[in-house]
């Protein structure tokens, strides 16, 4: 079976209050095209969530003294998605005995709301002399997404970022209304629920589909464009490893400063951060620069951060009520990484140039489950096994052996900008031959190794038992192909030349 198809889960289920399995029948014609907007499938099919189109990847190209108005409306149609997939998880009752209720009550108002957001956008852009890209006006549609879907979104297979990671908008919060007649038929039909996979102890994921025993992935067989190892035997061949710990400290938030500065709990799930300590969404490049950092050398207060992985074990955590944890549908027991190793390396065919002090780069996609793969890029693996790497599916490891996430950053810079409108153009991967495209300069690229010791989940009749998974958007279902990692550069200016004397001189230095 491709990745791409693989990548959905097959039974998907959509997350109750109280923790129990419901399913969303959805009554439209799928996949149809009509005014170049995509319906969802077929009559009957159960639906797992909502798929909009990412209107961040479409902004490549905003005014400076725009981006922070932009990024508060970016972060407001998060919170809309999410608010209408509660909705559809809460209607359960009002779908099976209305064929166009979710068009009607849940699809329709959402288009509408989007549509008013995505028009302030194009306001914010022309404010400042800018131009909104011709056609986002058609990016306000969404479709329910069945448990099956397409491999593909249709070209939609872009990131916001982590994009990625948008808050929300208080006044938009009474969207959330439940319908509270319908909210009451919220029971959960356990023996419905039982037939289709248990969804995970919050219902909305992972289900069994999601994991794979590591021994039976075959070796060097992951085959994804991103994420390829920059260094190699020619070319700048050294390293540079900086020791940050392993966020022992549980210094953690759900906001994004990269994608959603000024939006509390703009991820909607959590994070966890070693290096710099005052990263919140609040935080300016002059707070990060005189932040406290975990890392050994004092001269590194750059920020690392990442979704924290759970284990979904039926235990609160501390944030079981809060935005960003349970209120988010992120439940079970943070776990405590074991091994954080942060190390810088080269490129195959040339010197690497310093990276510029505040750059900001993210790489996998937070929403790569209604995307698509284009930006998929966290490997999965187990410690003794880590030749075998999967992307859209969690490892189930043997025992003595330890679960390990791995992010490989882009390494080619533009030259110019610390970041990007969309967060994605100002950096890139190298080409197949190491090289970097477009005039873009070869930098350092930070891989992250990620270690947990975390009981290998059980399946058992077709569902996971304990399962563990990375917290996510809450329509993304808390798939691994989700996983996502984030870094801001505060190396002082000293450090960051020894590092690239270390890489361009074939030294492995920290």
């Amino acid at each position: 079976m491709p990745l791409a198809t693989k990548a959905v889960a097959a039974s998907a289920a959509l997350a109750l209050g109280g923790g129990g399995l419901i399913w969303a029948n959805f009554y439209a014609s799928a996949h149809e095209t009509g005014s170049g907007q995509n319906q969802t499938k077929a009559t009957g099919a159960q639906v797992a969530t909502i798929n909009c189109p990412d209107v961040g990847q479409k902004l490549t190209d905003v005014p400076e003294g725009a981006r922070q108005g932009v990024a508060k409306e970016l972060a407001l149609l998060d919170r809309q998605i999410t608010d209408a997939y509660t909705r559809l998880a809460d209607t359960r009752q009002a779908q099976a005995g209305d064929a166009g209720y979710v068009n009607n009550a849940i699809l329709g108002p959402l288009k509408s709301k989007r549509v008013a957001t995505i028009d302030r956008i194009g306001i914010n852009i022309n404010r400042v002399g800018g131009k909104a890209p011709q056609g986002i006006d058609q990016l306000a549609e969404c479709q329910g997404v069945p448990a099956e879907q397409p491999e593909t979104n249709d070209g939609e297979g872009q990131d916001q970022g982590d994009g990625q990671d948008q808050g929300q908008d208080q006044g938009d919060g009474q969207d959330q209304g439940q319908d509270q007649g319908d909210g009451q038929d919220q029971g959960q039909d356990q023996g419905d629920g039982q037939d289709q996979g248990n969804g995970g102890q919050a219902g909305n994921g992972p289900v069994a589909d999601d994991f794979v025993n590591i021994e039976d992935v075959q070796p060097n067989s992951r085959n994804l464009p991103n994420g390829l190892a920059a260094n190699g035997d020619t070319g700048s061949t050294g390293s540079f490893t900086t020791n940050c710990g392993t966020n022992e400290n549980e210094n953690r938030n759900s906001d994004n400063v990269i994608v959603a500065p000024g939006v509390s709990n703009g991820a909607q799930h959590q994070h966890d951060y070693v290096g710099n300590q005052a990263n919140n969404a609040f935080a300016s490049d002059e707070d990060l620069a005189n932040g406290e950092t975990t890392c050994q050398n004092q001269g590194d207060k750059s920020s690392y951060f990442w979704p924290v992985l759970r284990v979904q074990d039926g235990q609160n955590d501390i944030d079981a009520d809060a935005p960003g944890g349970g209120q988010d549908s992120n439940v079970g027991t943070i776990q405590q990484t074991a091994q954080a190793e942060l190390k810088f390396v080269g490129n195959k065919t040339s010197d690497v140039v310093a990276m510029p002090t505040a750059l900001r780069i993210i790489t996998g996609d937070a929403k790569a489950f209604t995307n698509g793969l284009a930006n998929a890029n966290t490997a999965w693996s187990c410690t003794g096994f880590e030749d075998r790497q999967v992307t859209d599916k969690y490892p189930i490891c043997p025992e003595g052996s330890s679960v390990v996430r791995t992010s490989a950053f882009q390494s080619c810079w533009d030259g110019q900008n610390i970041d990007s409108a969309n967060h994605r153009t100002h950096v890139a991967f190298v080409q197949a031959d190491g090289t970097c495209a477009n005039g873009f300069q070869a930098i350092p690229q930070l891989q992250v190794k990620l270690v947990y010791d975390v009981p290998a989940p059980q399946i058992e009749n077709g569902q996971v038992v304990n399962p563990f998974a990375v917290d996510s958007f809450p329509e993304q279902l808390h798939k691994p192909i989700t996983d996502h990692n984030d870094f801001i550069n505060f190396f002082d200016e000293d450090v960051m030349n020894q590092m690239v004397d270390c890489i361009n001189s074939g030294e492995d230095c920290q």
